[in-house]
């Protein structure tokens, strides 16, 4: 799969946002090793602390059906949908995929409708803390 596919998948998925709060919606793509995709977006809770992201949202319903193997994730968001340049994920987000992926994990950061910057998880998060630690 293209990555600029897995990008177009993500703006797609930005559409299903609940955000009646902030208005911010993210949308996020998350290619396994397996070839299958699953895609998140933010979903707001008045209470603010069960809000949970796109990535997560991606992430967990991957894992939820057995995947366990990532490749690539693609990212995007902005006010009220628009994007405006890259969206990067939080640092929860960061943690989540540090438990599942190597540092060379690639992160696709939408920055237009077209256009994408990639890096990776240890450039996002060096020195992460990893499920090795606790072995």
């Amino acid at each position: 799969m293209l990555k600029q596919e897995l990008c177009n998948m993500a703006i797609k998925a930005m559409e299903n946002a609940y955000v009646p709060y902030s208005g911010f919606k993210v949308g996020a793509a998350l290619l396994c090793e397996s070839g299958r995709v699953y895609t998140g977006c933010n979903i707001e809770n008045a209470a603010l602390s069960p809000t949970v992201c796109a990535e997560r949202t991606a992430f967990f319903k991957a894992v939820s059906e057995g995947e366990r193997k990532f490749v690539a994730i693609a990212i995007c968001g902005g006010k009220n949908g628009k994007i405006e340049g890259i969206f990067p994920p939080c640092g929860v987000c960061r943690q989540v995929m540090s438990e599942f992926c190597p540092p060379s994990f690639s992160i696709c950061l939408v920055s237009s409708y077209d256009g994408f910057e990639e890096t990776t998880l240890n450039t996002l998060l060096p020195l992460s803390f990893t499920p090795e630690f606790l072995r």
